[in-house]
């Protein structure tokens, strides 16, 4: 059985609409992310914020798939790159990328890379399968964000301001995830046996 990302269900048969489909859904992933981004919490221990971020990196990459998953991420870096107020709080430009946060920003292409991977294999169709794939993509933020973030502030203080407090949150947003894709592949099959 052959499987996929929601994205490919309505991607069109002609190649000129399909390359159209595909860089409007790379663009809207990225606005997801921005918009996910400008609700962040500063906790007093940390700097790096609270957001939606990670579930939208996540859900992206799960719902369009590896390739245009990672590219929504990078699009919105690029975003931000270029002076749009789409990180954390409406942060912007090169200083903020190479900031303490950075990591987990270029750790976001490899976990919406990683979310579509396991969807396109399956992943998304049922919730422990789900869960073990928002767990991985999760895991790829924190190891880049986690690198990066050890060369402000050592890698027990790493730990201590940029996993340890965001770990509850981490949790939450994955069981989110794994509500969402799974049901959504049964919501249409239901509608798909309908017809």
């Amino acid at each position: 059985m052959t499987t996929c990302a929601y994205a490919e269900l309505l991607r069109p048969a002609l190649k000129k609409h399909a390359l159209l489909y595909d860089a409007a859904l790379i663009l809207a992933g990225s606005f997801a992310i921005a918009l996910a981004s400008q609700l962040a919490i500063y906790l007093p221990v940390s700097p790096v914020p609270i957001t939606g971020q990670t579930l939208a990196v996540l859900l992206i990459g799960a719902i369009m798939g590896s390739k245009r998953g990672a590219l929504s991420v990078l699009t919105y870096l690029g975003q931000g790159a270029m002076g749009l107020p789409v990180f954390a709080a409406g942060h912007t430009g090169f200083a903020y990328m190479a900031g303490p946060t950075g990591g987990y920003l270029f750790g976001f292409v490899a976990a919406a890379y990683a979310a579509g991977f396991f969807a396109e294999r399956g992943w998304d169709r049922h919730i422990v399968s789900t869960l073990l794939a928002m767990v991985l993509g999760t895991v790829s933020i924190y190891l880049f964000g986690l690198a990066w973030l050890s060369v402000y502030v050592g890698i027990n203080g790493a730990f201590i301001t940029g996993l340890y407090p965001f770990i509850p949150g981490a949790i939450i947003k994955i069981a989110i995830a794994a509500l969402i894709l799974p049901s959504g592949w049964k919501f249409l099959g239901m509608k798909k046996s309908m017809k």
